[in-house]
C-alpha cells in the first residue's frame, strides 16, 4: 500500500489514510510512504515494516547516529522549528484557543539526565517498540559530551572487572543502569550505579574520578526501574543545578526538570503569573517553583506527598535562606485553599484528583497556575475547573526537543 502522510498524530506519528487509517513512525507531512506491514496497537494500525519511496521537503537529516532505532528522540527528522509547530497546533487544537509555545533555547545538549540501560543486549537506551532490547551507544547527543566520558569509563569497568550484565528477561545479571546528571550551569557531574544485589568491586569509582559524585545504588526488584535504595557513595551528597539566582541540590532519588535551560523560562513564566502574597505549592516536590517564588518575597507553604523531596525542599530553601514551609501530605488534604492569593498546581501525568477537583471548586481560590506535562488530563481538568474559572493565559515550553511532549502552563482566575 503507497500513499502520502497528511499529518502528525498526538504522538508524532505520520498519519497516511487509505481504506483504513495507518500510523507511521519517523515520518513527516509530504512523505511518499509504502507500508507493507502493521499492528493493531490500542484501536490503531501501526507500521512496522515500511519505506519512505520520496521524501517529503520538511524532512532534515538527524543529528543522532542513533535516531529511528533508539526509542528517545523521534521526532529529529522534523527540523525545529516544525516541531515546535506540531506542538503549538497540537495545544490549540485540545484547549480551544491559540498557544503559542516558547522553544527550547538549546536543543541539543539540553538534558540534565539520562538513564542508561546496562545489559546483555547493550549498553545505551531501550530499543524503540520493545521491553527487553537495547541499542548500544557511545554518546547521547540530547545529554552532551561527558556522557560519552562517562560511558567510556563504565566499558572500561567492565572490561577490566567482568561483571555479569543484567537479562532483564530472566531477571539475572548484576549490572542495570547507569544513571547521568549534569548541572547545565554548575558543571558539576553525578555518575549512579543501578545493579541489583551482589559485591561491586571496590575499585568502581577509580574509574569516574572526574565527576564530583558517585553513588551506588541497589535494586532489588524484577522491576525495569533506574533507581534503588543507595548502597554507597564517593565524593559530594550531592550535584547543585542553579536556575537564575537559585540553587538546588540534586540526589541520585529525586526529581528535577530535565532541560535546565528552559526550566528557567518555565520558574519564571510561574513566578509572573503568580500574584498576591501568599502562596500554596501544591505537588511542590523538591521546592523546584517554591523556593524560586519565596525568593521573590513569596510567602510559600508546599505540600508533596514524598517525604524524601520535601527533606530535599527543606534544604533547598536553607540553602537559599529564603522563607518557605514544605511539608509531606496528600494533594487534597489541605483545609481552606481560599485563604492563598494564589495555588500553583504541577501534578504528575495523571493529573488532579477529582476530590482536588472538587475541592477547588467549593473553595474558589483566585488565582491558578497550572503546570502540566499531560496536555490531555490538564484538559480534562480544565473542562472542570472552567465552571467557576476563565482561562486568561496559556503558553507551552519545549521541554523535550525531538519528543512529541511538551510542558503546559495555564493560569485560571476565578470567575466574578
Amino acid at each position: 500500500m503507497r500513499g502520502k502522510i497528511e499529518r502528525l498524530d498526538d504522538e508524532g506519528l505520520g498519519v497516511l489514510t487509505l481504506e483504513r487509517e495507518f500510523h507511521i513512525p519517523f515520518t513527516t507531512p509530504g512523505d511518499v510512504v509504502e507500508v507493507r506491514r502493521w499492528r493493531r496497537k490500542k484501536r490503531r494500525l501501526i507500521a512496522t515494516e515500511y519505506d519512505v519511496i520520496e521524501p517529503s521537503a520538511l524532512r532534515t537529516e538527524p543529528a543522532c547516529p542513533y535516531f529511528g532505532k533508539c526509542g528517545g528522540c523521534t521526532l529529529q527528522h522534523l527540523p525545529y522549528k516544525e516541531q515546535v509547530k506540531f506542538k503549538s497546533e497540537r495545544l490549540s487544537n485540545l484547549l480551544g484557543t491559540e498557544v503559542e509555545v516558547i522553544p527550547s533555547p538549546r536543543i541539543y545538549g539540553h538534558r540534565n539526565r539520562i538513564d542508561v540501560v546496562v545489559s546483555t543486549r547493550g549498553t545505551g537506551f531501550r530499543r524503540r517498540g520493545t521491553w527487553w532490547d537495547a541499542v548500544d551507544i557511545e554518546e547521547c547527543p540530547v545529554f552532551g559530551p561527558s556522557s560519552a566520558k562517562v560511558l567510556r569509563s563504565l566499558r572500561e569497568f567492565i572490561e577490566d572487572h567482568r561483571p555479569s550484565l543484567y537479562n532483564i528477561r530472566r531477571n539475572e545479571g548484576f549490572l542495570r543502569y547507569v544513571v547521568i546528571r549534569e548541572g547545565k550551569f554548575t558543571g558539576e557531574l553525578m555518575v549512579n550505579l543501578v545493579t541489583s544485589e551482589g559485591v561491586l568491586p571496590e575499585a568502581f569509582p577509580e574509574y569516574f574520578d572526574y565527576a564530583d559524585s558517585v553513588y551506588w545504588s541497589v535494586n532489588r526488584t524484577p522491576s525495569d526501574v533506574s533507581y534503588g535504595e543507595v548502597r554507597r557513595a564517593w565524593g559530594r551528597e550531592f550535584i547543585r543545578e542553579k536556575l537564575g539566582d537559585t540553587v538546588y541540590l540534586i540526589h541520585p532519588n529525586s526529581f528535577f526538570q530535565t532541560n535546565s535551560h528552559q526550566a528557567v523560562n518555565l520558574v519564571e513564566e510561574v513566578a509572573e503569573l503568580s500574584e498576591g502574597e501568599r502562596v500554596l505549592d501544591l505537588y511542590s516536590g523538591v521546592g523546584t517553583f517554591g523556593v524560586y517564588l519565596a525568593k521573590r518575597g513569596f510567602k510559600v507553604e508546599g505540600v508533596e506527598v514524598n517525604p524524601f523531596a520535601v527533606e530535599m525542599a527543606r534544604r533547598n530553601t536553607e540553602l537559599n535562606g529564603v522563607n518557605a514551609t514544605f511539608m509531606v501530605g496528600e494533594d487534597r488534604d489541605v483545609k481552606d485553599l481560599a485563604e492563598y492569593d494564589t495555588v500553583v498546581l504541577d501534578p504528575p501525568r495523571a493529573g488532579l484528583h477529582p476530590k482536588l477537583v472538587k475541592k477547588i471548586l467549593k473553595d474558589a481560590p483566585e488565582n491558578i497556575v497550572y503546570v502540566s506535562c499531560n496536555p490531555k488530563t490538564l484538559k480534562q481538568n480544565l473542562d472542570a475547573l472552567l465552571e467557576r474559572y476563565r482561562i486568561v493565559h496559556a503558553v507551552g515550553l519545549d521541554m523535550f526537543p525531538h519528543t512529541p511532549h511538551v510542558e503546559t502552563v495555564v493560569k485560571l482566575k476565578a470567575k466574578v
